[in-house]
C-alpha cells in the first residue's frame, strides 16, 4: 500500500526543510511526498524543491492546499502532515499494517507537543484520549485516508477553520477510524507564542461554537485575526 503524504505550508522556512528531510526513508520506500505552498513570501517553495517529489501553489487556506495536493497525488493512501510536525519512524508500515488488520479506510496517530511548558504532557494524552473516545481528529495527528474514501468523503469542507474536525466526521460515516499509538510530534510554537492555557481555552471555545453552528469565518477571525479571509 503505497503513500502519498501531502504537506501544506506557508511561511515555514525555518521548519520546511527539517521536516522534508525526516520523510527521506519514507520516500525511499516508495511514499511520494507533495509540498503545496500558499504563496509564501519568504523561502518556503526553494527549500522544499530538493526534499520533495512536487512542490505546487494554491490559495492560501489549509483546506484548499491540501484538497491541491490531493489532486496531484498518485499514491493509494493519502496523509496530511503539517509543516512543524514529525510522523514516527515506519509510519507507512504502521498505516499500511493499521488498514489491513482492521479493514478501515482512514485514521490518525496520537501526538506528542514538543515544547518545554509542562502542560503540554497533559494536554497531548487528553488530545489522544479525546479522539479514540469521539472518532474526531485534528491535523496535529496527521490524518490518513485512502484514495477512495477521501473522495467519497467529499475532500476537505473549504473553511477557514475547523476542516480537520468536519472532515473526519464526514469519514466517521462510513466508519471508525485506526488509532495508531506511534506517536507524530508537533510542535508547540503557537501555543507558547500565544499564551498555553489561553490557547487552550480558546479552542475549546472555538470547537464548542463549531459544533453548534458558528460561522467558520467568523471563528478563524477568532483564532488568527491577520489571516486573510
Amino acid at each position: 500500500m503505497s503513500l502519498s503524504i501531502i504537506v501544506p505550508c506557508f511561511n515555514e522556512a525555518e521548519e520546511i526543510a527539517g521536516t522534508l528531510e525526516a520523510l527521506t526513508p519514507l520516500r525511499e520506500r516508495g511514499a511520494e511526498v507533495i509540498v503545496v505552498d500558499g504563496s509564501s513570501n519568504d523561502d518556503t517553495p526553494a527549500l522544499a524543491k530538493p526534499h520533495a517529489d512536487l512542490v505546487i501553489t494554491a490559495p492560501r487556506g489549509r483546506a484548499v492546499q491540501m484538497n491541491a495536493g490531493a489532486a496531484h497525488a498518485q499514491r493509494d493512501v493519502f496523509l496530511f502532515l503539517h509543516a512543524d510536525s514529525r510522523l514516527p519512524q515506519h509510519a507507512d508500515e504502521s498505516i499500511a499494517a493499521g488498514i489491513a488488520n482492521s479493514g478501515r479506510s482512514w485514521g490518525h496517530f496520537d501526538v506528542t507537543i514538543c515544547g518545554k511548558h509542562p502542560l503540554f504532557s497533559i494536554i497531548a494524552p487528553a488530545m489522544n484520549w479525546r479522539s479514540r473516545l469521539t472518532g474526531i481528529a485534528t491535523g496535529d495527528q496527521a490524518i490518513f485516508v485512502t484514495r477512495s474514501l477521501f473522495y467519497r468523503a467529499g475532500r476537505f469542507p473549504e473553511l477557514r477553520l475547523m476542516e480537520d474536525v468536519a472532515f473526519t466526521a464526514a469519514l466517521k460515516r462510513f466508519g471508525p477510524p485506526v488509532c495508531l499509538r506511534h506517536r507524530v510530534i508537533t510542535s508547540g510554537r503557537r501555543w507558547e507564542k500565544h499564551g498555553v492555557m489561553r490557547t487552550l481555552t480558546l479552542m475549546w471555545q472555538l470547537r464548542f461554537a463549531f459544533w453548534c453552528g458558528a460561522d467558520p469565518d467568523k471563528l478563524a477571525a477568532r483564532y488568527d485575526p491577520h489571516k486573510p479571509a
